[in-house]
């Protein structure tokens, strides 16, 4: 079924959470390693306008629903870093804009030059560009719900693990619309596939491993999809990224794990 863009935007809200009870973190704190981890995903959520930034500067930008779909995304990505900020808050531990700040300009050269490459690498392809685009996109929604969901079941959480639970389900809308555009982008186009699969084969890491340490991805990365659930968990996010059109037998979620021994080789 084609993904609804007109009802996507006039649904698209915020993530609540007035409903829970975040008194419970004073009565049920959580573990440092969860804390660790939760910080990792709040800043990613936060860096969106970064990832939005690079795209509007390639041809993804002039299609009319990937333009609608990329505003509304970057909103409920901001919404879901407020959540998980909040989270932190009542455990002492502050994200502002400072911090957001920081983070980015510790990336230095690398983020100043992001918009630049990506310009480049867009023009030069084209439309194919947005097949890239798209399944890159898909590659990472599928990598989050699996991350929230995980996390939701492993601390059980009376609080927490409603409100990952609703920023998951959230996520799932945004792999339907990736993985549509994904799918449809790919089965016209051969040179698409091609590069697709040279992209997300050669290039592609784990959401996050961009702006943040190795220490911090492998710790998170580990903390989630560690254990034997948890790698049955990465075979099915590689499951669903081998049946786009073109990416028959790419592991690159496994792949990546393995590369930095979270799971074995």
């Amino acid at each position: 079924m084609a993904f609804d863009i007109d009802q996507y935007t006039e649904t698209s809200e915020g993530v609540g959470w007035d409903d829970l009870d975040f008194d419970a973190f004073k009565t049920h704190p959580l573990p440092e390693q969860t804390l660790r981890s939760l910080r990792y995903m709040c800043d990613v959520e936060y860096h969106t306008v970064c990832y939005l930034r690079d795209l509007l500067v390639t041809p993804s930008h002039k299609e009319r629903d990937v333009s609608a779909f990329m505003t509304m995304w970057n909103r409920e990505e901001f919404w879901h870093g407020e959540a998980l900020a909040a989270v932190l808050g009542m455990h002492g531990i502050t994200v502002d804009f400072d911090q957001l700040k920081a983070t980015r300009l510790k990336l230095g050269w690398r983020d100043k030059i992001a918009p630049l490459k990506q310009a480049i690498a867009g023009n030069l392809i084209g439309d194919d560009f947005v097949a890239v685009h798209m399944s890159w996109g898909a590659a990472n929604e599928w990598s989050a719900v699996a991350a929230y969901r995980r996390l939701a079941k492993l601390e059980d959480h009376p609080a927490l693990s409603p409100l990952l639970k609703r920023i998951a389900q959230q996520e799932t809308r945004h792999v339907a619309f990736y993985a549509s555009q994904a799918r449809e982008r790919l089965a016209k186009s051969k040179v698409a596939q091609k590069l697709t699969r040279l992209a997300l084969s050669k290039a592609w890491g784990p959401v996050g491993s961009s702006i943040s340490s190795d220490d911090d991805v492998k710790h998170v990365m580990g903390h989630l999809f560690g254990s034997e659930e948890g790698v049955k968990e990465v075979a099915r996010i590689d499951a669903n990224i081998a049946k786009l059109p073109g990416m028959e037998g790419l592991t690159i979620v496994g792949d990546s794990l393995r590369k930095r021994g979270v799971v074995a080789a």
